[in-house]
């Protein structure tokens, strides 16, 4: 079975690192028990970090963080009532980290600096409008400027991955295609995660915005036990993409990324961003490319 490690490459000598934001609420509980489970499936270290205006020294934080052992204990993957040490023989290395700062977005990305993550999991609240220019997004931002692999999960969704049992329900994976950037790569990331998180089978749709004929090719040796069907729509680019998923209701969307393209995307937000503010399933943005070098 491929290893969620695969997903990124690997370096000698460094951890494969899995980074949550949590901001303590119940919906960022969703994105840890994502956050959680993909780092115990790749054996991986789990950065969780919380950002506070001002830190008050009498406040407690440490217990304000998800819990753990608690949750892998409520799996069923620990017995309860073990000392913190004993988590690491499951291969999970996990580090909470607490930043007093005005600006979340500045300090994750220079906690990126030091530990740069190779996937961000994260809660997001779709915004749009005066709505969104009153409110400071972090989730966009932080992705876009890491250049990191992120999985969003949009607030008052479930998800993939149960936070009460940890089983996981990936069957149906959505990935909008065109020619650039090409999505062989997203359709070979998403079977490495469904695999990595022992999700065997299930079904792939990938929907082209186009004319029939114009969609690109893509080699679909490597999807043994999911099936694999293409549709063809006109119209609006995100307009077809969000109905094709409210329509199909898949588990989650996978989207290649570029960035902001021109004057119009930075005004608007990009393609991916502007699908991420309407998707009801998780979606995994995966960067057509680094912007910026790993030694």
């Amino acid at each position: 079975m491929a290893s969620l490690t695969s997903l990124v490459e690997k370096r000698l000598g460094r951890n494969f690192i899995i980074f949550h934001p949590s901001d303590f609420s119940p919906a960022s509980e969703v994105a840890f028990a994502h956050a959680l489970k993909i780092a115990l499936q790749s054996k991986a270290k789990l950065d969780l970090l919380h950002v506070e205006p001002t830190l008050s020294p009498e406040k407690p934080y440490g217990l304000d963080f998800p819990g753990v052992r608690t949750t892998l204990a409520r799996w069923g993957v620990l017995p309860e009532g073990i000392q913190r040490q004993e988590v690491a023989k499951t291969g999970l290395r996990v580090r909470k980290i607490l930043k007093s700062s005005t600006d979340p977005v500045e300090t994750m990305l220079r906690h990126f600096r030091r530990f740069p993550p190779d996937m961000i999991v994260l809660a997001t609240h779709q915004r749009g409008g005066l709505v969104r220019r009153l409110h400071k997004a972090v989730a966009e931002p932080l992705a876009r400027r890491s250049g990191a692999m992120t999985l969003f999960i949009p607030h008052g969704e479930r998800g993939f991955v149960s936070l009460d049992d940890g089983r996981v329900a990936l069957k149906r994976i959505l990935i909008p295609i065109d020619h650039a950037p090409h999505p062989q790569t997203a359709l070979r990331r998403a079977l490495l995660l469904a695999r990595g998180l022992n999700c065997v089978a299930g079904e792939f749709r990938l929907v082209h915005v186009g004319y029939p004929g114009t969609a690109p090719k893509i080699d679909l040796r490597e999807k043994l036990g999911w099936s694999c069907e293409i549709v063809v729509r006109q119209g609006d680019i995100v307009d077809q993409i969000l109905e094709e998923e409210a329509h199909w209701r898949p588990d989650l969307m996978v989207l290649t990324t570029q960035g902001h393209m021109d004057f119009l995307d930075a005004l608007r937000g990009s393609t991916t961003e502007r699908v991420l503010r309407g998707a009801h399933c998780p979606v995994l943005a995966i960067p057509a490319r680094r912007h910026r070098s790993r030694k």
